[in-house]
């Protein structure tokens, strides 16, 4: 593909576009009616002065463009998900899982560089060569979670990833008042997959844990992926994309890019800024898969991290209203040994975090 028909793809479905406040007319009318019926239906409560509503309009947004701004059809499939995450826990869990057991996760999967592309959406990267099928059973030796209504711990586990990013890196990232679209929030990731030394075999391995993984993402946690690059894809790679692409809907699809080696750097840099890349694709971030997330200068200085805390801490993040109400607070949580874990890691004024439009647990 060449580098205008990248760009041209890119473009297509491109952020804001049916995204809050860049929404049609029918797109808006279709939101309110998903609203309306979720209300009816009990999964939903509109916010009032003295109350939030129980769920943000990016949210129930990302719920409706997922079903094609069908309300019913949105309707469906988030009443499932309000299901699933009671069943499973999801919130209390996120809360309290093993710091160390979720870390372990972390590095096998999506994680978040700590920095973001032009539009000021959060850079994620992939390096598929990391996940075998040894190492996920090696994750099980020593993990405290349990099989919890029919989903295995490995996947549970890599729900919490995805918990961090809607209740930590969206909220962040859609505070920046600098960034394009300001008035939008971010609900979706740029992200970069490394599958350079990856075999047919383990591919193959890893068929089923991916395929499962990838469905319920896209049930539970949708229109989270926005733009993936595909990097170091070996010869082989077009006969498994064949099967692959089979798990997306045509328009995921369309924002999935697979990019030769000549192609990369190139490519990523009319998204991202240099700086923003790591070295090993082209740009000058010292960055490494399985780090910490290296957070770029601007979200620090928005963050006010607490004294003698330099950046994030391992594992689960989420932010806060403070007693008073004046702050909205980074809480790091997590348990250690059987230790709760529950300590302020930075804040921000509630005016400046408002401007996110996201509502707090």
């Amino acid at each position: 593909m060449s580098r205008g028909e990248l760009s041209e793809q890119a473009s297509a479905h491109e952020y804001p576009a049916g995204h809050l406040h860049h929404l049609s007319a029918s797109q808006i009318k279709a939101l309110e009616d998903f609203k309306a019926i979720c209300e009816e239906e009990g999964c939903y409560k509109p916010g009032n002065k003295s109350e939030q509503p129980s769920h943000d309009d990016e949210t129930l947004l990302r719920f409706s463009r997922a079903r094609r701004f069908v309300p019913g059809d949105a309707l469906a499939q988030f009443q499932a998900t309000e299901d699933w995450r009671k069943e499973q826990d999801i919130e209390n869990w996120y809360n309290t899982i093993d710091i160390d057991e979720y870390e372990a996760t972390r590095v096998l999967y999506t994680h978040w560089t700590g920095r973001r592309d032009k539009m000021g959406i959060p850079l994620y990267v992939f390096n598929i060569g990391g996940l075998d099928s040894k190492k996920l059973s090696e994750t099980e030796t020593f993990t405290k979670s349990e099989a919890h209504g029919g989903l295995s711990p490995k996947l549970r586990r890599l729900f919490a990833t995805y918990e961090h990013l809607t209740n930590f890196v969206f909220p962040l990232c859609s505070s920046v008042p600098s960034r394009k679209h300001p008035e939008t929030p971010i609900s979706q990731t740029c992200n970069i997959v490394d599958i350079s030394g990856v075999s047919i075999r383990q591919f193959w391995s890893l068929k089923k844990h991916l395929q499962d993984a990838g469905a319920l993402a896209t049930a539970h946690y949708p229109e989270t992926l926005g733009k993936t690059f595909i990097v170091g894809a070996p010869s082989f790679f077009p006969t498994v994309w064949n099967w692959i692409k089979q798990w997306f809907d045509p328009i995921t699809v369309s924002t999935i890019f697979i990019l030769s080696e000549a192609q990369v750097k190139p490519t990523l840099e009319k998204f991202v800024d240099s700086s923003e890349i790591p070295k090993r694709y082209g740009g000058t971030l010292d960055w490494e898969f399985g780090d910490l997330p290296l957070i770029d200068s601007e979200l620090l200085g928005l963050m006010n991290m607490e004294d003698g805390i330099p950046t994030i801490l391992p594992g689960p993040i989420r932010w806060r209203k403070s007693a008073d109400g004046t702050r909205v607070e980074a809480h790091a949580l997590g348990s250690s040994s059987g230790q709760q874990r529950d300590e302020v890691i930075a804040h921000m004024p509630s005016e400046v975090f408002s401007k996110s439009l996201f509502v707090l647990e």
